[in-house]
């Protein structure tokens, strides 16, 4: 078979990762509303005078906020749209434990700090119980069901250079990949029947239709960088016009990892693809602000109940001084001086020279370990928030010293300084502090991503998944 042999169209089913979250989300929802249903039966039966679903009991008994519940399970789920932890069981059933616990724990707070009787207790026990079940059910039947080889986009990979290589690694490492990967396609003779990081190379341009009606290919993921053959090019329009998916190696690696592959972008992608993406318009700006101004306030009553604590406890170990203040850069390259706890010794930097933090760092003090290990030291930042030097959410702020260091190793660097640095972020979330530059250009692909699809979504996520990282003990 040659180019000009038509390629048949797949009859495979596939579900791409945003098409999977959608349906974890729809599935939460139903069995969220299904719980708030039982909820409201298990209520009147056992009310202390039965009114049964009549307008007597809506009005008695059950008030506007209850009707809420369903969402606010849902923002509880929010860690658990990673579709990767989402196709385990092992942190489904200990994602939805923790919602049920945390919506608990909260619900039990504001029940004893609201007059008595003024809320329910027994409606909101059956909805929590109910819907935990229900979830844990519709996940674990996801997971029966929708991992399951039919259910996966059967790739071909065109290019097995770097980006290609690189890519198959990635997927290789990747827990209940969407994909099954089928082979690679290289128009390079010498790589004909070899493998790529564990996956044969079938052939080259001339082989594509050929290869992806034998194996029912759904999808080609393109990983050439440089320029591309004219046949290669007449080949892909063909494979798209018969219904097979293309998308690029960049695409997918920010599809599957959340991540930007800052290793593999062509000169001009802060122009051409990161710039465009990332703008923002004035709404989100304002609604960041006021948002920002809301949790500066919360933030700064929480550092004023813990303060006494703390400088106690420094006082007692170290003695002076309780806070520290450095200069960060801030948004385009601003600098302005950072307000923490003091975590370790008054000589962690004696001869005043910039050093990494380490795992175990003996300049730490027994006091500061506690603190960064759960984040508290990070709590006098709020002060920074509701000046304007930070946000809630953005990169983590970094000393211009090591910005210069950075930017001789580290491509794209600067763009992080395109937005304001936050107390939380979408690097802080899904890794601990940077300890070398390798740690960095991971965390800088977490950033970059943030910033080239930040929303007030994306920000109330990071916020809600933020807690878990506290509570987890992930600081270093």
């Amino acid at each position: 078979m040659n180019l000009a042999d038509p390629i048949q169209k797949s009859q495979r089913l596939r579900l791409r990762p945003a098409e999977r979250r959608l349906l974890l989300l729809v599935g939460d929802f139903s069995m969220a509303w299904l719980a708030l249903v039982l909820a409201l039966v298990l209520w009147a039966i056992n009310s202390r005078e039965w009114l049964g679903f009549t307008p007597e009991f809506f009005q008695a008994r059950v008030q506007p906020w209850f009707y809420l519940l369903p969402f606010a399970w849902l923002l509880l789920l929010a860690d658990l749209y990673d579709v990767p932890r989402a196709s385990h069981p092992k942190p489904t059933v200990r994602g939805v434990a923790s919602a049920a616990a945390i919506g608990l724990g909260s619900y039990l707070f504001v029940y004893f700090a609201s007059p008595p009787n003024s809320l329910p207790r027994t409606a909101v026990a059956y909805f929590l119980i109910a819907v935990a079940l229900f979830t844990l059910a519709w996940r674990l039947a996801y997971i029966r069901i929708f991992t399951h080889s039919t259910f996966l986009q059967r790739v071909l990979l065109v290019g097995a250079g770097k980006a290609g290589s690189t890519l198959l690694e990635v997927l290789a490492r990747v827990e209940a990949n969407p994909f099954e990967v089928i082979g690679v396609v290289d128009d390079d003779p010498q790589k004909l029947g070899q493998s790529i990081a564990g996956y044969p190379v079938l052939g080259g341009a001339e082989e594509l239709p050929a290869i992806i009606n034998r194996e029912q290919v759904t999808d080609l993921i393109v990983a050439i960088s440089g320029s591309m053959q004219g046949s290669l090019f007449q080949a892909l329009l063909d494979a798209q016009q018969s219904g097979v998916e293309i998308t690029t190696m960049q695409n997918v690696y920010e599809e599957l990892l959340d991540r930007v592959p800052i290793f593999h972008l062509e000169a001009d992608w802060m122009l051409r693809s990161f710039v465009e993406q990332s703008r923002v318009g004035a709404f989100y700006l304002t609604t960041k602000r006021l948002i920002d101004l809301s949790g500066g306030l919360i933030g700064t009553l929480l550092l004023a109940i813990i303060l006494p604590g703390v400088t106690l406890a420094n006082l007692i170990e170290t003695g002076w001084p309780i806070f520290y203040l450095q200069t960060r850069s801030g948004k385009n390259d601003q600098p302005y001086r950072v307000i923490k706890f003091r975590t370790m010794r008054q000589d962690a930097e004696k001869d005043g020279v910039p050093q990494w933090t380490k795992e175990n760092d003996d300049r730490v003090t027994r006091v500061g370990r506690l603190l960064r290990k759960t984040h508290l030291d990070e709590l006098p930042q709020f002060l920074n928030v509701l000046r304007g030097d930070m946000s809630l959410v953005g990169p983590r702020p970094e000393r211009p010293e090591l910005i210069a260091l950075f930017q001789q190793h580290v491509p794209f660097y600067r763009a992080r300084l395109l937005v304001k640095p936050g107390l939380s972020g979408w690097a802080q979330i899904h890794q601990n502090y940077a300890a070398n530059v390798e740690e960095t250009n991971l965390k800088l692909e977490y950033d970059l991503f943030y910033i080239k699809h930040r929303s007030l979504w994306f920000d109330l996520g990071i916020l809600l998944r933020t807690p878990a990282t506290m509570l987890g003990f992930r600081g270093r």
